[in-house]
């Protein structure tokens, strides 16, 4: 049997493209509290492209960890599109990846900061580039997160693989 987080969050296109790049990737992690980072280390090559990982659930270790600006966290919240691409940029400044991987969001089963369940926020930051995704993903805890950590990873492999050569 495989390792069923690898299967669940389909990381395998993220660690070839890195590899192919010869480029790494950190993640600081709130909504999905180390799954990211499990997932990727679960995959042959790992070693190669994972640079590390932070697990920042509470919100003031998402600025004393990851570098979050206290005042973006008291203006956007802990769930939103800045707080994402600074946790993004803090994990790639921290750990010395060209990639960093910001992953917040509201994974249920109440609401936060006035955001429903699914609500989910993807900061991707890198060589010149960054953007942001925003997600609303139905379903209980564990669907959001693996939802959240697979479309992650998509969404960095189209930022990997679009860079100039």
């Amino acid at each position: 049997m495989g390792d069923p987080l690898v299967s669940a969050t389909e990381p395998e296109a993220l660690v070839s493209a890195l590899l192919a790049r010869r480029q790494t990737v950190a993640i600081a992690e709130s909504l999905t509290a180390g799954m990211a980072s499990a997932a990727i280390g679960g995959m042959p090559g790992a070693s190669e492209v994972m640079r590390g990982g932070l697990v920042v659930y509470a919100t003031e270790a998402k600025a004393s960890l990851a570098g979050v600006a206290e005042e973006t966290l008291a203006q956007h919240g802990a769930v939103s599109a800045e707080t994402a691409i600074e946790l993004a940029r803090g994990a790639r400044k921290l750990l010395g990846a060209d990639w960093g991987l910001g992953l917040t969001g509201v994974a249920g089963p109440d609401e936060q900061e006035g955001k429903p369940v699914g609500t989910a926020f993807v900061g991707i930051a890198g060589p010149g580039r960054e953007s942001v995704l925003e997600l609303s993903v139905p379903g209980p805890r564990w669907d959001v997160r693996v939802a959240v950590s697979r479309r992650a990873f998509a969404a960095l492999v189209v930022e990997v693989d679009g860079q100039q050569v």
